[in-house]
């Protein structure tokens, strides 16, 4: 079973960016998809963005034009840059990566967006 590793998360003021990674204990191309997905109290795990095995990418309506999931085919990292934050940003945010119908999550990062 793959094994993620997260960095990247904190505090950031409105507008401002951040970057996440996800280093990945296989490489890229034994998943499926990797993805991005975000968690904010008392709701549900949302997806946020996703690349797949061939490198398709796809974003939900709100983070669309903001952020960018890429990958580094060398490193075993995704990375998922976020631009022009807003506080509707704030979660909790897990790397993702999809197999064979099984899901493996990394351990989460927090994202604050806040003045």
């Amino acid at each position: 079973q793959v094994h993620l590793v997260e960095s990247g998360g904190g505090r950031v003021e409105p507008g401002g960016s951040l970057t996440l990674s996800c280093v990945a204990s296989r490489p890229l191309a034994t998943s499926e998809q990797m993805a991005w997905y975000r968690q904010v109290p008392g709701k549900e795990r949302d997806i946020v963005a996703s690349i797949t095995h061939d490198g398709i990418k796809g974003y939900v309506g709100a983070v669309k034009g903001r952020f960018a999931i890429s990958r580094d085919i060398a490193t075993n990292t995704v990375y998922l840059q976020m631009n022009d934050l807003t506080s509707e940003d704030t979660g909790l945010y897990f790397c993702n990566d999809f197999i064979g119908g099984q899901c493996t999550w990394g351990q989460g990062l927090q994202v604050t967006v806040s003045s």
